[in-house]
């Protein structure tokens, strides 16, 4: 390491990691991202709601993404690689120091840009990592394997690339991670979301999804089976994208969402965290009317920075 690198390195584990590590010894979740795939603001958007976003920088969001940490083990883990890579990793070394905690796995759930496309920032033309395990199912994998740039990574052995097979779980010291397969646009993969279940707690991730009523699973008997469900909330509902059918869009809109959910209580409805929010989603503004009214309803909105203890 070149000295001034790890006077830097230094320096932010005495400023963050510290405070980070202190805070509990048992796994969490933090939440690194938040938007759908191109982010907040979107690439060629200026509308109205999107001005905002360019105009004050506090206020953008990252794709959406998610990380484990284990301060016990000294382990943490990343799901989604997602086009703010950069950004999102100098995140997680904040939270977790890289001399104090090992990126022990990328896991992924499809091969929709904003999932994978920041695998591209281990190659060698960037970060050139060495041997960083990515996990993913065998459609993804293949793709990865058998198409470029990804094929470059591998060749390079900047990513060793780690198989993973539908409802059978991934164990590590204190985490256990299981992918199951959900309908979504499969292009090219499969498409998954993730059981990732801690010491104390368990927590479902599903950023992307069709609508519930195309999958054999009822959304609330799932949400009721863990402590947090992190899922898709790509549109919060009808009309949001002018001019188009939205119900040939795949995704639950979050009032379709709720509407499934209704039936659980205060309790259980608080176990729900929407994420992967379109720009054009009112829920990534704090103040809509909307999301004082998700969160009035006893759900939350995830928010970059939140940590789940696991």
């Amino acid at each position: 390491m070149k000295p001034l690198a790890g006077i830097i390195a230094v320096f932010i584990c005495i400023l963050y990691g510290s405070a980070a590590v202190a805070q509990t010894d048992e796994p969490y979740i933090h939440i690194l991202g938040v938007a759908q795939d191109a982010g907040y603001p979107q690439i060629g958007c200026y509308a109205e709601h999107c001005l905002p976003g360019w105009i004050d920088p506090s206020l953008r969001r990252g794709a959406t993404s998610i990380a484990v940490i284990n301060p016990d083990s000294g382990q943490k883990f990343l799901f989604e690689a997602t086009p703010n890579l950069p950004a999102q990793l100098y995140a997680l070394d904040l939270e977790a120091p890289n001399e104090q905690f090992q990126l022990a796995g990328v896991f992924l759930t499809h091969a929709h840009i904003g999932h994978y496309a920041g695998l591209m920032f281990f190659g060698h033309e960037a970060m050139s990592a060495a041997d960083q395990p990515v996990y993913a199912m065998p459609r993804m994998l293949s793709f990865l394997e058998n198409n470029g740039p990804w094929s470059q990574l591998v060749e390079f052995e900047n990513i060793r690339l780690e198989a993973l097979q539908d409802r059978q779980a991934m164990s590590f010291t204190g985490i256990d991670v299981t992918p199951f397969l959900v309908p979504h646009r499969d292009e090219f993969s499969e498409t998954v979301g993730y059981e990732i279940a801690g010491p104390n707690k368990k927590a479902l991730f599903i950023p992307d999804i069709n609508k519930w009523s195309m999958w054999d699973t009822d959304l609330a008997a799932l949400v009721r089976s863990v402590d947090y469900a992190l899922i898709d909330a790509t549109f919060y509902g009808d009309g949001e994208l002018p001019g188009r059918d939205m119900s040939q869009v795949p995704h639950p809109f979050v009032s379709e969402s709720m509407a499934a959910l209704s039936a659980l209580s205060n309790e259980e409805r608080a176990k729900v965290w929407f994420i992967h929010f379109n720009h054009t989603n009112p829920l990534l503004n704090a103040e809509s009317d909307e999301s004082k009214f998700v969160r009035s309803e006893g759900y939350n909105v995830a928010a970059e920075g939140i940590r789940l203890p696991l």
